[in-house]
């Protein structure tokens, strides 16, 4: 089978020409800048449209609310349905609308925390538009950056989307306990992880049922 691939040099895409890629990383700079001026430690979630985001953050929000103050940016196309379920377990939230495009920017995410209390946030959750290509070439700001994905997306979707995998500092692996009936080798997906960043943590969980939750909590405190 011919393979089409780009020339060097070659641009299909206006987003991801480097004038606009620089720009972003030098914004992305400046919200980190703030992040440590109010000694906030601030996660990137990317994942896929139903991987189980919202509901990781639901559940971690529960699990730390009493020790830390949590704040979280969320972004979505049109609505505030992730926001308002993050919001009923104890976060401060704010809602990021897109419109047509298909992740956050640092420019975005630097006028969300123009509107949150950061002198009262220990915490700060960026949960992503759902995709797992285009919030890989614009980084935000945060400290770190977790990539979940679920078993229920078959057993290609880390060979097919290895560029988000390789700026991330861990993975999850959320549905495991769907991973027989989608036919799902988790064994093979952690391989195919580890061939892209050896030394990644891999966390396996049910977000639904909490389970796992505690080992990304714990890499959270020790980050």
């Amino acid at each position: 089978m011919k393979i089409i691939k780009p020339k060097s040099g070659e641009i299909f895409d206006i987003e991801l020409e480097e004038s606009l890629l620089k720009k972003n990383r030098e914004l992305a700079e400046e919200n980190k800048k703030i992040f440590n001026q109010y000694d906030i430690k601030a996660i990137d979630i990317l994942g896929s449209i139903g991987s189980g985001k919202t509901t990781l953050m639901c559940q971690i929000v529960k699990k730390l609310k009493k020790d830390y103050r949590i704040g979280v940016i969320t972004g979505d196309l049109t609505t505030t349905i992730d926001a308002d379920l993050i919001k009923k377990n104890g976060a401060q939230v704010i809602q990021i609308n897109t419109g047509k495009e298909c992740h956050l920017d640092a420019k975005l995410v630097s006028e969300a925390i123009k509107n949150l209390p950061l002198k009262e946030i220990d915490l700060l959750f960026i949960e992503n538009v759902g995709n797992l290509i285009c919030p890989g070439e614009f980084p935000l700001g945060a400290h770190y950056r977790i990539v979940v994905f679920s078993c229920t997306e078959g057993p290609y979707v880390v060979i097919k989307h290895p560029y988000i995998f390789k700026e991330a500092n861990m993975v999850v692996i959320n549905k495991i306990d769907l991973a027989k009936n989608m036919k799902v080798s988790l064994t093979k997906l952690k391989r195919d992880i580890k061939k892209i960043k050896p030394f990644i943590p891999i966390i396996e969980t049910v977000a639904r049922k909490g389970k796992g939750v505690e080992k990304i909590i714990n890499f959270l405190k020790n980050a």
